[in-house]
């Protein structure tokens, strides 16, 4: 298994939007950054990703699983660009802020903290247990 993180503005596709497409999950379209396209690639089914709430929060605020490998982004006729659909697991008790992470000396080299403006990106198993950690769920 390897862990993601998804970032989206709360104002274009919320925590609660995720959570209101249901088992079907949605298409996480849209990116138009080789970089995060690349990750989506290397996603399987089962993947997990925190869902993070990115502009004024700045936060983790839930957690989601792919639920469908990469397939072109329907958004676009460009064959480019491709995504995966995610399904909204639950939610994170406690939010997890870049600001926290950033205080978190264990988190120093997590692509978050250093590349926040990166739309998808991994996430070490490690910083993976520690967020969870530090959002009231592990």
């Amino acid at each position: 298994m390897q862990y993601w993180l998804f970032k989206s503005e709360p104002n274009t596709w919320s925590w609660d939007d995720q959570v209101a497409k249901g088992e079907a999950g949605e298409e996480w379209d849209g990116v138009r950054n080789y970089q995060a396209r690349n990750h989506m690639r290397d996603m399987a089914l089962g993947d997990l990703g925190f869902f993070y709430h990115s502009m004024k929060e700045k936060a983790v605020v839930g957690i989601v699983e792919v639920c469908k490998l990469c397939h072109p982004d329907s958004t676009t006729d460009d064959p480019r660009w491709e995504c995966v659909d995610i399904k909204a697991v639950e939610p994170v008790p406690n939010p997890v802020t870049l600001d926290m992470c950033k205080a978190e000396p264990k988190l120093k080299d997590m692509v978050l903290v250093n590349n926040s403006r990166l739309s998808v990106q991994p996430v070490r198993k490690p910083e993976w247990d520690l967020i969870l950690k530090l959002g009231g769920r592990g």
